[in-house]
């Protein structure tokens, strides 16, 4: 299966739609030889209506967290970008995000990620980070470690860039002084190697 018939299957999908309440709309973006793989909990309601994957403020931030412009960000030759869940799930009674539905992450995500070939993988949050590294003690150790990997590639860990995630950034300002400009140096160096 290539990843354009892979694509075609996951945006037909609509095995949630009881679940939501709501017509599912399922996002895909990059190609297969994207360089970076990066993966979140779930597309944002914005993205729902957009299509277009980071397109709010969360969307923003990372992009000044990664020292990257738009162009870069949205090349599908460079960045395959993913998630737990490729639709919006919607709210709980109580007004907080849905979990990601297990069915979405093993059906469709685990599918992608046997055929991506990527330099880098980077895990947007600790929902996305938990599920695929169980065995940290915290999430920040995951965020802070230089050395983690995941399918024998390099591995990166990134809080969640939204607005609301304000305090742990406040109770890790190392992570904007010290591990940022590490995670930029990596990024710019694949993707140079790319474009050159």
């Amino acid at each position: 299966m290539t990843i354009e018939q892979l694509h075609s299957q996951i945006l037909n999908c609509r095995i949630c739609q009881d679940k939501f309440g709501f017509e599912p709309r399922p996002y895909v973006w990059g190609q297969q030889n994207a360089k970076i793989v990066q993966i979140s909990q779930a597309p944002s309601l914005r993205v729902h209506y957009s299509g277009k994957p980071f397109d709010d403020k969360s969307g923003q931030r990372l992009l000044e967290w990664y020292d990257i412009d738009e162009k870069t960000f949205y090349d599908k030759s460079i960045f395959y970008i993913t998630s737990l869940s490729h639709c919006y799930p919607g709210k709980t009674s109580t007004g907080h995000d849905r979990k990601p539905p297990k069915i979405c992450t093993e059906k469709w995500l685990m599918k992608e990620l046997e055929l991506l070939t990527p330099e880098i993988y980077i895990f947007i949050g600790a929902y996305s980070a938990r599920y695929f590294f169980q065995q940290a003690v915290r999430f920040e150790d995951l965020v802070f470690d230089q050395n983690l990997t995941f399918r024998s590639k390099k591995a990166i860990i990134l809080p969640h860039p939204s607005p609301l995630n304000w305090r742990w950034l406040q109770r890790f300002p190392e992570f904007e002084q010290i591990r940022l400009p590490q995670i930029r140096k990596i990024l710019k160096t694949v993707i140079l190697n790319h474009k050159n």
